[in-house]
């Protein structure tokens, strides 16, 4: 028989329970700060966790589209997240995107949770790039940051809702194709009190020449902008490709900066952004830092030239931030797994 108990919460989200498992909601994946989901992945790496080690996402193509699937482990917990991805969807008025983690406890690996897949990879997604950010970012970079966000999705919205969560940011430029969703996202943003600035790609330079942060949240297949514009102290984060022949920033950049990556491994099996100027000899492998090695200080990035943090998103971090919305959301409802 499938159990469901509900019971008011401080947080507004019912408890719901299934098999003995918490049912984590979308909704409920919200009520997380930002900060505690950057905080953990930052412990996870300062702990010993190695990226290099990390299982890869695998995919099975289906009839109406494909199926990734991502599992990790990690001291006490081990995890899985399955999404799929449907081509059709969007036009169906559907998510491209749906899916579901699954989260195990201890060593007799107990069924723990089952958390809302797309709500933890917007929310995970965003504070990987935080992360990057947090030690990327120059010392000599002063007073209230320019913030240039490219993209009108979830992701865009969760990166733009980081910034303005763990920065002081002055005004955010926001760069889209379509009109409509540039304008709604735009007014979301301009809610909380900063100034924003909308444009369409082609007017786009002066958002990239002035940013301190610019973050690349969107499904281009060829460069957004001129690397040539990009300031020296800048800071330019990279999510959206997710494919060895797309790329959102171009070699000019890439030859510019210091490269920070997830993991080698998986950014060579994944990232047009590296992997296609690396095959043009423009970057080399060894070139590449690792996040890992940067937040623990074993590296010190060169100074004074822009930095590139290129993410693909990895099944540690779902299972390192899976694990933080569990413990949060028990501690909310009682602290009874």
């Amino acid at each position: 028989m499938n159990e469901v108990n509900e019971d008011p919460t401080r947080t507004g989200f019912p408890a719901r329970r299934f098999a003995g498992m918490h049912l984590i909601s979308g909704g409920a994946v919200g009520e997380i700060p930002i900060r505690d989901a950057v905080d953990a992945l930052e412990t996870a790496l300062r702990g010993g966790l190695d990226p290099e080690q990390d299982i890869p996402r695998s995919r099975a193509a289906t009839q109406a589209g494909e199926l990734l699937v991502m599992p990790s482990t990690l001291g006490g917990f081990s995890g899985v997240k399955v999404l799929s991805n449907t081509p059709d969807n969007p036009r169906r008025g559907l998510p491209l995107i749906q899916g579901a983690f699954l989260l195990f406890e201890g060593p007799e690996q107990r069924a723990a949770a089952i958390i809302d897949g797309v709500a933890l990879t917007n929310l995970r997604t965003p504070a990987v790039s935080a992360l990057a950010v947090r030690h990327l970012l120059p010392g000599t970079v002063a007073g209230p940051l320019r913030l240039t966000v490219f993209g009108t999705g979830p992701q865009a919205r969760g990166h733009a809702e980081a910034m303005l969560a763990l920065h002081e940011i002055s005004e955010v430029s926001l760069v889209g194709r379509d009109r409509a969703r540039r304008d709604r996202l735009a007014a979301h943003l301009a809610d909380t009190g900063v100034l924003v600035r909308a444009s369409g790609l082609d007017a786009s330079a002066a958002a990239v020449a002035q940013a301190d942060v610019i973050c690349c949240c969107t499904s281009a297949p060829a460069p957004l902008f001129d690397g040539t514009l990009v300031k020296a102290d800048a800071v330019v984060v990279a999510i959206g490709s997710h494919s060895p022949r797309m790329r959102e920033v171009d070699d000019t950049l890439v030859n510019r900066a210091s490269v920070v990556v997830e993991s080698r491994a998986s950014v060579l099996r994944e990232a047009g952004d590296v992997v296609i100027p690396l095959a043009a000899g423009v970057v080399r492998e060894e070139d590449l830092y690792r996040l890992r090695d940067v937040v623990t200080g074993s590296v010190q990035l060169p100074t004074g030239g822009p930095r590139l943090f290129k993410g693909t998103g990895m099944p540690w971090q779902d299972l390192v931030v899976g694990a933080e919305i569990y413990r949060g959301y028990v501690t909310a409802h009682g602290g009874t797994p």
